[in-house]
């Protein structure tokens, strides 16, 4: 339809722009979405044309099949918002326009788009009350859960690709609970999370799947899953973990070749949950010493010191000390540029914290692939942040930081 307006109109509408700005805009968008339905629906009449193979009102011989009418519908488009077309149809039915399929209500690019704020951080019903300002119609919770579906055939490809060519030196491992709908009732749902190292430094996600992280055969199943893509088992070197005794037995189990560095955050908070309160600062400081010392042996030193001062008040707290503590000191037979990154599983933590804020604006995650799906957007966004500081190649490139670290961080005497 054509749009025809007098000058007096004209006129008005100019007089009228410096109060009621919007109206213009508002008129220009009515247009546009009129010209672009008008557009849409003239090609799929062409199209109707072509599969019949003459024009309207001409005849053929021989041609039982002809135009049967119209049906309207609504479609979305990206940068554009929701438009009116005529759908055009044949009387036996076999026509199907490839302009705009019977089953999408909006065009792939709008569909990405919305996948992309969905991993980006939005939730599904924020995306929803956007939707109808920034493209004319609203969107259902529903139908974002849909477009963010698709994305689950890539994730899977993801989690299930070949690690044969990742030489992976180091390995850490921790899991992290969810809030998952399942079967109708709310659940809390362990993720377990392994995190490999290469022999440049470079930290990857290898693989992460749902199980109880008490559980010693849910983390064999994961090791074994990890070997079956690929990952070379010999070359494992040092598997950094809390300090749960199955992790550590099925580790060196899977992974013989590799020694365990026990988390020395996790082994210290265990240590001073048997301390008194007025003792903790005390208590913490020598536990520091311990594990910042500058070799195994000023370790062991500080430790017998810590020992012999603390045996008679806090007892338990000395034997849990000391019964992890050849496990704490793993990462000093490692290069030293590294010790900083292998003394906890912080890297790990950083990611579940990232995990954690991701998911905080939903609650609740929708189901385990669901939980997937974000959890992979996450690592592949924290991988591209690690490419730039790989693990232990920052202090060797940074001479001044390095010798900051050692004269602040490290105890020589």
């Amino acid at each position: 339809m054509k749009m025809e307006i007098s000058v007096t109109e004209i006129g008005e509408l100019i007089n009228q722009i410096p109060q009621e700005p919007g109206n213009l805009f508002e008129m220009i968008r009515a247009n546009v979405h009129e010209t672009v339905g008008q557009y849409l629906s003239e090609l799929m009449s062409a199209e109707l044309t072509d599969f019949l193979g003459r024009g309207r009102y001409e005849r053929s011989e021989g041609q039982s099949n002809h135009r049967n009418g119209s049906y309207e519908r609504r479609f979305t488009l990206k940068g554009i918002g929701q438009v009116g077309v005529t759908v055009p149809r044949d009387r036996k039915g076999e026509f199907t326009t490839q302009v705009i399929p019977r089953s999408k209500q909006y065009e792939d690019a709008l569909r990405e788009d919305l996948c992309a704020m969905f991993l980006a951080g939005v939730s599904t019903r924020v995306l929803s009350m956007m939707s109808e300002r920034l493209i004319g119609r609203p969107i259902s919770p529903t139908e974002v859960s849909k477009a963010s579906k698709e994305l689950s055939r890539a994730v899977e490809a993801w989690r299930e690709r070949d690690l044969s060519g990742e030489a992976i030196t180091y390995i850490f491992v921790d899991g992290v609970f969810f809030s998952m709908r399942i079967d109708g009732s709310i659940e809390k749902v362990p993720v377990l999370v392994a995190i490999g190292v290469t022999e440049q430094g470079h930290r990857t996600v290898l693989g992460m799947q749902a199980g109880d992280k008490e559980s010693a055969s849910n983390w064999r199943e994961l090791f074994k899953d990890l070997k079956r893509r690929g990952l070379c088992g010999t070359e494992v070197t040092l598997g950094i973990m809390d300090g749960l005794a199955g992790l550590e037995a099925v580790f060196g189990q899977e992974f013989p070749h590799a020694r365990v560095q026990r988390c020395q955050i996790h082994v210290a908070r265990n240590v001073l949950a048997k301390v008194p309160r007025k003792l903790k600062k005390p208590v913490a400081d020598e536990i520091r010493s311990i594990f910042y010392a500058s070799s195994r042996a000023k370790a062991l030193e500080f430790f017998d010191r810590f020992k012999a001062r603390w045996e008679t008040e806090i007892p338990s707290a000395v034997k849990c000390l000391g019964n992890s503590l050849s496990a704490c000191l793993t990462y000093l037979s490692f290069p030293q540029e590294e010790w900083i990154c292998l003394r906890t599983t912080n890297v790990i933590e950083r990611v579940n914290k990232e995990f954690k804020r991701r998911t905080k604006p939903m609650e609740i995650l929708a189901g385990e692939r669901s939980c997937y799906t974000l959890l992979a957007f996450v690592c592949l966004k924290m991988e591209l942040h690690w490419r730039s500081k790989p693990i232990g190649k920052v202090a060797q490139n940074l001479p001044f930081f390095k010798k900051l670290a050692e004269s602040n961080f490290t105890q020589n005497c």
